[in-house]
């Protein structure tokens, strides 16, 4: 036990798993909704009252693992879909255990494993009722991930001017050497 015979170490990963599970499930309720892994983890010490001073990428994954392991069990979809990076907006590489658990080979492409987890959390959103749109959704990035590669799909289209020769003004070939100059 710790402060004021609170439960530590297993115990309070077990009550923090449990949390964590209630949590996501209303995350899951709205309709392209994620949790970042820091807001996820404020939430369930404040709803379990057992704050830790440990840095939360040291003791969130085996909460998560403990989530997944649960919605397995159940027959719910994995809830860790839900749970994005605040940064980028992905999974991360925990998300693998999903994978594991669900007896499917990992998937080592990031920008697969997204689709994957897209995949999933729109299963979360019809299991636990999030009002969908009239054509029953779609498998969605989450918005950060979304933004960040449309804005990457943007600069790649964009048409940029053909380099100049400053002496002959013809333009340059892709080597940007001049062949009538040099």
């Amino acid at each position: 036990m710790g402060r004021a015979g609170q439960p530590t170490g297993r115990a309070a990963r077990d009550v923090w798993a449990a949390e964590a599970y209630e949590v996501l499930v209303e995350v899951a309720r709205t309709y392209d909704a994620v949790i970042t892994y820091k807001e996820l983890g404020e939430e369930i010490q404040a709803r379990s009252g057992l704050p830790t001073d440990s840095l939360l990428h040291t003791w969130i994954g085996p909460i998560l693992g403990q989530v997944v392991r649960e919605a397995h069990h159940r027959g719910d979809p994995p809830l860790t879909a839900l749970v994005v990076h605040l940064g980028d907006g992905k999974v991360g590489s925990g998300y693998k255990e999903v994978l594991a658990v669900a007896g499917q080979p990992p998937v080592e492409d990031e920008l697969e494993r997204e689709y994957h987890a897209a995949e999933s959390r729109l299963e979360c959103y019809r299991r636990f009722g999030a009002t969908l749109p009239p054509d029953g959704g779609r498998p969605r990035l989450a918005p950060r991930l979304e933004t960040t590669l449309a804005r990457r799909s943007e600069r790649e289209r964009e048409v940029r001017p053909p380099r100049i020769c400053a002496r002959c003004f013809l333009q340059l070939p892709a080597s940007g050497l001049c062949d009538s100059c040099d």
